[in-house]
């Protein structure tokens, strides 16, 4: 039954835990000097880049003490408009984001990396003044990317200087080695069940319909998060409307591509065509790549609608294309700036991954990569063409037996070599921070919503921000 590993101080090996082509790179020198900004520098770079900006409230934001979504990666896009105003946009952000593996080191000598720093700014500062004394262990669960997750609960043990309980969590798992007893998290050792007063997770599939979102035990980050926007694009598209017009009035915005949201599948037609037959459509409840369609076709449309899915509501998002073909939205149309052309004069579609955590001394970044299509953009679109292939980023694959695998050749590292194909700059980078920073804290705020002064999970409320009674049906409160 136990699929329980039991973790020592010094069991760290960094050759497990990164992509062979991350562990022998050297950081691009950009790279490190970003990492390495103080926040006073940032807010003045980025204030003098938009003068409409109020500091204070910038300031305000990035000193957010986050107290149910900590830790999150945005994916964002780097775009231009017609006029040619560059921008990063919001795709989404995760609440157990991936990307320790792909960073190349900032210092050689600090062989840990950015797990430490993660371990030591925002899970072990997380774990001081525990309301609830529960005498137990430390557990890492997961249900995917173990070579990360492992460096994690390896350095946990050695920032806690204590063992550590490294178990699979999976959806729909027989005998799963994690239960909840009365809200606390119990793990299987393989000779009995030991209670955890406080767990790392990277429970990524459903998380809601396994963990409790009144759990006793602190677990980082919590099921809240999830539902709140971490992993619930439904909810984000909203708490990112909801904090866009509360910083309005200081000169700030998330960007977004325009979202509709509570799109029952019948109607999914009308708003393609509205958005001039070019759309993404999103099961608002899916990750890692899964779950998205980009329509630029009659015939990707029909396809989508052959399709059963398990939930009942969808949102439909503007697509951001190349110049010829991207939705037409009342902002206007957005495309893809790309890689710098290769050699055969082919530009891709990059994304990239800025992820962060809540510190003492406010949000920070920890590390960033990109990824890349599959396949060129083309000028023209024809009926034939498979359009997530030129748009679709994510490296993530899952196998028929329901395992994960990753299609590294597509992973664009912040080293000396690939980082110049980006095509983005110092400010770039700030304003990606930036928009990350904003999107965390907007589903931050929205988590802190979603709970009672006791601590407890508005369900009424919930149900009115999100009425997909599928998704309600697996919501484990207790």
């Amino acid at each position: 039954m136990s699929k329980t590993r039991l973790i020592l101080p010094n069991e760290f090996e960094p050759h497990k835990h990164w992509y062979p082509k991350a562990l022998n790179a050297t950081i691009h020198p950009m790279i490190s000097f970003f990492l390495n900004l103080e926040q006073e520098r940032i807010i003045t770079r980025y204030c003098h880049m938009h003068p409409t900006v109020s500091s204070d409230k910038l300031r305000e934001i990035l000193n957010h003490r986050a107290k149910y979504f900590l830790w999150g990666g945005a994916d964002l896009l780097n775009v231009t408009s017609a006029g040619g105003k560059r921008q990063m946009v919001v795709i989404e952000n995760n609440s157990c984001p991936s990307g320790q593996k792909s960073m190349p080191l900032v210092d050689d000598n600090q062989e840990q990396g950015a797990y430490r720093l993660m371990v030591e700014r925002t899970f072990k500062p997380n774990l001081k003044n525990l309301r609830n004394k529960i005498k137990g262990g430390i557990a890492v669960i997961y249900d995917k990317n173990p070579m990360e997750v492992s460096g994690y609960a390896e350095v946990i043990a050695d920032v806690m200087d204590e063992p550590v309980y490294y178990t699979s969590f999976f959806n729909y798992e027989k005998d799963p080695s994690v239960k909840f007893v009365d809200g606390v998290m119990h793990v299987f050792d393989g000779d009995k069940w030991i209670p955890i007063r406080a767990a790392f997770r990277y429970v990524t599939q459903k998380p809601w319909n396994r963990i409790p979102v009144n759990s006793k035990t602190k677990i980082l980050n919590p099921t809240i998060a999830c539902l709140a926007g971490g992993r619930n694009k439904m909810v984000a598209a909203k708490a990112y409307d909801i904090f866009n017009a509360e910083i309005e009035q200081y000169g700030l915005k998330i960007n977004m591509p325009e979202t509709i949201w509570d799109v029952s599948k019948n109607e999914i037609p009308i708003w393609v065509r509205k958005m001039g037959g070019h759309a993404v459509i999103k099961v608002p409840y899916s990750n890692a790549g899964q779950g998205v369609y980009t329509i630029v076709t009659e015939e990707e449309l029909d396809a989508f609608m052959a399709l059963e899915f398990d939930y009942d509501l969808f949102i439909v998002q503007s697509l951001i294309g190349n110049s010829n073909w991207s939705s037409t939205t009342p902002a206007g149309k957005l495309y893809h700036v790309g890689t710098i052309p290769n050699q055969k004069n082919q530009t891709f579609v990059a994304d990239i991954r800025m992820m962060v955590s809540s510190t003492e001394i406010g949000i920070r970044p920890l590390c960033t990569y990109a990824r890349r299509a599959e396949k060129p953009l083309v000028d023209n679109i024809t009926a034939s063409i498979d359009s997530w292939s030129m748009l679709g980023t994510n490296l993530s694959i899952k196998n028929p037996d329901g395992t994960w695998d990753s299609d590294t050749n597509r992973l664009v590292l912040m080293d000396r070599r690939d980082f110049n194909k980006l095509g983005i700059g110092l400010d770039d980078l700030i304003e990606a921070f930036i928009q990350t920073c904003l999107s965390m804290v907007a589903i931050d705020k929205m988590s802190q919503t979603l709970v009672n002064k006791q601590g407890r999970f508005r369900m009424k409320l919930f149900k009115s921000l999100n009425d997909d009674q599928s998704l309600l049906d697996e919501i484990k409160q207790d």
